[in-house]
């Protein structure tokens, strides 16, 4: 396997509300596009990052959208979306929601842990196109349940169209897209790339919402070759 760290420096982090990042109580933690914005700034400050390629997943596009939209693009080489969301909130069009989508299953954001348990198992099978191994499976399951309901439930109170900075976006952009994406529609990802300028659009066959983890060597190789084509 063809891995992206034996070839370039990456930083990833866990999102606030994440992971092993801080949880906070208070809804505007998590709907103040500015905070996610600076979020990254401070990822880039710390590890001394010079004009990197962001990446991001699913709801990356949205952090990736407020770092552009709190700090602009000089900074940064490029940016590159996989099954990336285009809206939240009531900005979002039906035709972006896919039928595994987190919003339509309530149950990913009670408090009744058994329930939410059970709804964030049935997710994760629907994110991939073809079963994952038990392990990963099991891993996957308890990586999404470390971000708890509050933090679920804010991640999506707001209202943000991501669009409006995709189209100023002046750098190239690489939008990788599962063609059997159940969570964040196809389409979604080819207006993504339609809408960025330098956007260039990779649909995935027999691929679901998680391009990286279902096809990693194909995956490794066109995010590899992107970041490359930015250094010549």
């Amino acid at each position: 396997m063809d891995r992206l760290s034996d070839r370039f420096f990456l930083a990833a982090m866990d999102l606030r509300g994440h992971g092993a990042s801080g949880k906070p109580a208070s809804s505007e933690a998590y709907t103040d596009t500015k905070l996610w914005g600076d979020d990254v700034r401070a990822v880039m400050a710390a590890a001394a990052m010079e004009r990197p390629v962001l990446a991001g997943w699913s709801y990356g596009s949205r952090v990736i959208a407020a770092y552009l939209a709190t700090h602009g693009q000089a900074d940064i080489s490029g940016i590159a979306l996989a099954g990336g969301i285009l809206a939240i909130g009531e900005a979002r069009e039906p035709w972006m929601v896919g039928d595994a989508s987190p919003g339509l299953d309530r149950d990913l954001y009670t408090d009744d842990i058994v329930r939410r348990l059970g709804a964030t198992a049935r997710f994760v099978e629907a994110c991939t196109a073809q079963p994952l191994d038990r392990l990963t499976y099991a891993e996957m399951v308890g990586v999404n349940m470390l971000c708890p309901a509050h933090v679920r439930r804010a991640l999506f109170a707001a209202s943000v169209d991501f669009r409006p900075v995709f189209a100023e976006l002046s750098a190239p952009a690489l939008v990788i897209h599962g063609a059997q994406d159940r969570v964040v529609t196809p389409a979604t990802g080819e207006a993504a790339a339609r809408i960025m300028p330098s956007g260039r659009h990779l649909p995935y066959d027999g691929v679901g919402h998680i391009p990286f983890l279902e096809a990693p060597d194909r995956f490794a190789e066109d995010l590899g070759s992107f970041v490359t084509s930015l250094q010549s």
